[in-house]
């Protein structure tokens, strides 16, 4: 009876220690491999990331990049540029349980440039649809000196 009792104590002990991941944790996990896909020149698996109705108002950008074919024309340079994006603040409001918004302060960089930190502000809301958490709308500006 000691090892079935042993054995129902650990189970229950370690119950304790199992984490289950949130919307909060879901969407920021897409936050994040956004910022990873980014920085390794990945074009088509960046674009995957966004919903096929997502909207990009991008920081380069003085159109509406709409859908999957839009937002792959705002990224075509980027495969081989060598830019990065680092995330350096960020907040999360949770909406609902498939509705998360996440807003924050990134830096870009373009080896083409020695690689010097670009300071951006960015909002993404990220949806889960059909089981699967991805970009919906995506808003990048570049971060002012100063305030104006």
């Amino acid at each position: 009876m000691k090892p079935q009792a042993l054995a129902l104590c650990f189970l229950f002990g370690s119950l304790g220690t199992v984490a289950f991941a949130g919307p909060a944790e879901e969407a920021n996990s897409v936050i994040d491999q956004w910022s990873v896909t980014y920085s390794a020149n990945d074009r088509d698996a960046l674009v995957g990331l966004y919903a096929p109705d997502a909207i990009l108002l991008g920081t380069t950008s003085p159109v509406i990049s709409e859908g999957t074919e839009g937002i792959r024309k705002y990224f075509q340079e980027l495969p081989g540029s060598g830019r990065k994006n680092t995330i350096v603040e960020r907040r999360t409001i949770v909406l609902s349980e498939t509705s998360v918004v996440g807003t924050g302060f990134y830096n870009f960089a373009r080896a083409t440039e020695n690689d010097t930190p670009r300071p951006s502000r960015f909002t993404m809301v990220v949806t889960k649809r059909d089981g699967r958490w991805m970009i919906a709308h995506h808003h990048s500006s570049p971060l002012s000196a100063s305030r104006q």
